[in-house]
């Protein structure tokens, strides 16, 4: 069990960087489409929104695979 959590874990924690990374890299995908980068604020649409969510998803996701790998680890 707990080797699978580890595996989860290093998968979890690639996607979440790969993520993270896209997103900050994404952040002038609305210049493509003749969006307006002069504003502080814009809203999140398209596949900005799409990885907004998938970096919270991965977050959530590797916080709940690390504790539970912790639990599993204290126990044994």
């Amino acid at each position: 069990m707990q080797n699978f959590l580890d595996g989860s874990l290093i998968l979890t924690s690639i996607a979440l960087v790969i993520s993270i990374i896209l997103q900050s890299k994404g952040a002038g995908l609305g210049n493509m489409t003749g969006g307006d980068s002069g504003t502080v604020f814009t809203a999140r649409r398209g596949i900005e929104k799409t990885l907004f969510w998938v970096t919270i998803i991965f977050s959530v996701l590797f916080f709940i695979l690390a504790i539970t790998s912790v639990i599993i680890a204290a126990r044994a």
